[in-house]
C-alpha cells in the first residue's frame, strides 16, 4: 500500500483530505505541519506521494518541493493553494510538481488526482 504524507498548516485540511482518500482506499499517511517538517518527514518516512500547501508558516510549499527535490528528484509531490495563487503554482510545476489541487477541495479531484499518481 502507499504512504502518503500529508502537509498544511490547518490540520482540519489534512484530515478532509485524509478522510477523503481513506474512503477511496489509501490507509498509510503521515503529517506536517509546514514545509521544515516536510522535509524532515520525506527523508525519515520515504512517502510513495507528498500533498503539500503552497502557503505555510517556517518553509512554505515552494521552498520544501525544492528540498524535498534535491533529496529525491523521483519525489511525487501534489501541490495544494487557495484561488489567486497560480504564479506560485507555474513555479511548483516548473520546479517538478505533478499536480496541483485548488482549494476549496473537491473530494473527487483529490481523489482522481491521487489515483492517476498512485493507481490503486
Amino acid at each position: 500500500m502507499y504512504k502518503i504524507l500529508l502537509v498544511d498548516d490547518a490540520g482540519f485540511m489534512r484530515m478532509m483530505i485524509k478522510n477523503y482518500l481513506t474512503k477511496a482506499g489509501y490507509t498509510d499517511f503521515v503529517e506536517g505541519e509546514d514545509g521544515q517538517r516536510a522535509v524532515e518527514l520525506y527523508q525519515q518516512e520515504k512517502p510513495d506521494l507528498v500533498i503539500m500547501d503552497i502557503t505555510m508558516p517556517n518553509l512554505d510549499g515552494i521552498g520544501a518541493l525544492k528540498e524535498i527535490k534535491k533529496i529525491d528528484p523521483g519525489a511525487k509531490v501534489v501541490m495544494c493553494s487557495a484561488m489567486g495563487q497560480e504564479s506560485m503554482v507555474m513555479e511548483a510545476i516548473t520546479l517538478g510538481a505533478m499536480d496541483f489541487i485548488v482549494k476549496p477541495f473537491k473530494q473527487e479531484r483529490i481523489v482522481q488526482t491521487v489515483n492517476k499518481v498512485l493507481p490503486l
